[in-house]
């Protein structure tokens, strides 16, 4: 439960044990902590409204150590967000009769019954929240360079948004703001779906569209911790995420070489990639153009119809309807972890690559 090299984060804590959070090492001495910046980030996960879990947590960020009087010391920080309102009764049913679609029946199994699997355990979506909390602390650092990580709903079914760069500011309508999709027409249409979802007691699938400007001209590493290998990693350890695509995607198995090839413009001095959408990474490394990525998330396993799956106690498959507080589309809320793994992982690259003072 360790990211990056250089700025490393370790994750800890349950869904429903006494709290979550995280410890970041190799952050540099006297950074000045932005809780404007990081109550922003934790809201923009917690979207609330008809479309979210209905469980409220306040979220309210403490820094253990590392931190004295608003300033960075150097050495290891704690973060530290309390579980207020898990009702763990809620999963009386486990781990005698494993959710379809969830860790349970792996977990249970790789742990030999001792794992805490209310709420999915460590593996829950509620550690997503230290972890935003953790980037959008780090954020600051990346402030000098000019590097910004935007993210939207990019698609909930078959309901396609805009390019987010021809839409309004972040989020203009109430839809909007519900479905953290910059398009309005669009976001009105996901509201209506995702509705349509939560009435029929299921769920639906949904996808993430990130845009990272302003990384430098060779930042990253080449191979293995590239930035497209290094974020890909991070982004596929986002919980129910099965798919990241950068750049052209899956469209360049229908393109040529001379289709492709984005050609050098700009200066000796200044070199910028030419082209409609030119790759933001080559070879691992930032040609400075932006970095265009994509996040599918598969729909909520958590859904309110009954299920058939097999009990442990019983040996024989049973019906099983799981109650609880649950989101029907995980996209809204996961725009903000989306950008925290990019913030995160390009941090570490930037530490590591000499692109900013320690």
């Amino acid at each position: 439960m360790t990211l990056g090299e250089h700025l490393r984060l370790t994750l800890f804590g349950t869904s429903h044990g006494a709290r979550v959070g995280a410890i970041l090492e190799g952050v540099p001495n006297g950074l000045l902590v932005d809780d404007a910046g990081i109550a922003e980030a934790m809201a923009t996960r917690r979207p609330g409204g008809r479309y979210a879990s209905k469980r409220k947590e306040q979220d309210r960020v403490e820094f253990l150590s590392g931190v004295v009087e608003g300033k960075t010391t150097g050495g290891p920080i704690e973060i530290s967000i309390q579980n207020q309102d898990a009702k763990s009764k809620d999963y009386n049913f486990l781990p005698h009769h494993p959710r379809p679609g969830h860790q349970d029946m792996v977990m249970h199994k790789r742990t030999n019954g001792e794992a805490d699997l209310r709420g999915g355990g460590m593996s829950s979506a509620r550690l997503t929240a230290p972890l935003v909390a953790a980037a959008a602390f780090v954020a600051p650092l990346l402030t000098p360079l000019g590097i910004k990580a935007e993210a939207q709903v990019g698609a909930i079914g078959n309901v396609e948004a805009g390019e987010m760069e021809l839409q309004p500011a972040r989020w203009s309508t109430d839809a909007c703001k519900e479905m953290r999709c910059r398009d309005p027409e669009a976001a009105e249409a996901m509201v209506i779906l995702v509705e349509s979802q939560r009435m029929s007691l299921n769920s639906i699938g949904s996808r993430v569209d990130l845009v990272v400007t302003g990384t430098p001209l060779g930042l990253g590493e080449p191979w293995f911790d590239g930035i497209e290998p290094a974020m890909a990693r991070a982004m596929m350890s986002i919980p129910a995420a099965r798919g990241v695509t950068f750049g052209r995607g899956f469209d360049v198995v229908n393109m040529t070489g001379l289709e492709h090839n984005d050609a050098w413009g700009g200066t000796p001095e200044s070199p910028t990639p030419m082209g409609d959408r030119p790759d933001g990474v080559l070879a691992g490394l930032a040609t400075s153009a932006p970095i265009r990525c994509s996040v599918a998330f598969k729909p909520p396993s958590s859904i309110a119809s009954e299920q058939k799956t097999l009990h442990l106690e019983s040996g024989v498959i049973e019906p099983l309807t799981v109650k609880g507080r649950h989101d029907p589309v995980l996209g809204p809320r996961a725009v903000a972890v989306v950008e925290a793994m990019a913030i995160l992982v390009l941090t570490d690259l930037a530490l590591r690559g000499g692109f900013l003072d320690e």
